[in-house]
């Protein structure tokens, strides 16, 4: 499969993806290097890439632990404080083993350590081969605010081999999907019917095309100033509803696709009401979402929480919260205000 050469980094893809990096590695004469894994990759991939890594460099292995709830600042000081305990120094590299959580933080770690060191991203699930991989954001939570701290930071090389996927119960391929039909509505509507016509679905084939397409956004905007809002649609609602159930005691945590599925078909029914998008396309939508998650019931005693964790969107400018709209599949509108009284409804109509 081909290359997709980034700005300043290329994304690989499949096996022979491991000859780049061992000349990589060559080439670059590290002094040490750092593998990051939480206990699901170090479990289930990390005997799967260690044989490819053909170097004769010191490796040191650091594990996190799994989840969303530990993509934080204190997790940071863990690992940069391991990273000194094992003699890093800059001419170190950190190789990101494991999901969004493992490669958002494992590169804001290398990109602050010493100021920075290298860092390659290997990602093992769906949606960090298909988002978080890819593209130069770096970050952790503040709470469960997310993505609060961080910065925007390219890797050496990206590296997609889709064998990882093997490893992953249905749920987190589920996950990764949500961002797969994100690039599809606002994008490449190919991808999305291809998901909801559900016709022989060749996963790297969709893999490689969502990777290009979040490439394509990056490169004409690579500090989210105007085109990549885009890949923002059914985050901002999605990411509040992601954190209200992250904060909850009571309830259990919702992956980051099933919160940005429920986010997009409330942001597709804010699009019908404010810029005219076909009610149809809204229901199909909507259908399509409902057909690959469990439906989440959103309590209307909970509309106020999740509308209060909006007001800390990223996005945000001025204290105004801004939406990415949809105008018809492939043609959107970035910057929309939106009503909290239509934010409300929104969830309405998701639970009808």
């Amino acid at each position: 499969m081909k290359t997709i050469q980034a700005a300043s980094y290329p994304v690989h893809f499949q096996k022979e993806s491991y000859t780049k990096l061992s000349n990589l590695i060559a080439t670059k004469n590290y002094s040490t290097i750092f593998i990051l894994v939480d206990e699901n990759s170090f479990e289930h991939c990390y005997l799967k890439f260690i044989p490819n890594l053909d170097t004769d460099k010191r490796i040191e292995l650091i594990e996190i632990e799994s989840g969303e709830i530990n993509k934080n600042l204190e997790t940071c000081i863990g690992v940069w404080n391991a990273i000194t305990e094992l003699g890093g120094d800059r001419k170190s590299v950190l190789i990101t083993l494991g999901g969004g959580v493992i490669t958002d933080l494992g590169g804001f770690v290398a990109s602050c350590f010493k100021r920075g060191i290298d860092f390659v991203n290997i990602p093992t699930t769906l949606l960090s081969m298909v988002d978080a991989s890819v593209g130069g954001k770096t970050g952790v939570d503040l709470g469960v605010l997310k993505n609060q701290i961080g910065l925007f930071a390219n890797p050496e090389m990206v590296i997609v081999d889709d064998t990882y996927l093997t490893t992953l119960e249905e749920r987190e391929i589920k996950s990764g999907t949500a961002e797969i039909i994100k690039y599809g509505v606002t994008y490449d509507i190919n991808l999305f019917n291809e998901i909801k016509n559900n016709a022989d679905l060749k996963i790297s084939d969709l893999i490689f095309r969502s990777v290009a397409i979040k490439n394509e956004v990056v490169l004409q905007d690579p500090k989210e100033k105007n085109l990549r809002k885009i890949l923002n649609y059914g985050h901002t609602l999605g990411h509040a509803i992601e954190s209200f159930y992250l904060e909850s005691e009571d309830k259990e945590n919702l992956t980051h696709g099933e919160a940005i599925a429920i986010g997009m078909v409330c942001e597709s029914y804010m699009s019908f009401k404010l810029l005219g998008f076909s009610i149809k396309k809204v229901n199909e939508i909507k259908q399509v979402v409902l057909s690959i998650y469990n439906k989440t019931n959103l309590l209307k005693n909970d509309f106020s929480a999740i509308l209060e964790l909006l007001k800390h969107d990223k996005k945000n400018v001025n204290g105004q919260v801004n939406f990415v709209l949809l105008n018809d599949y492939e043609d959107f509108k970035i910057d929309c205000k939106v009503p909290l009284e239509l934010a409300i409804e929104s969830m309405e109509f998701y639970n009808l």
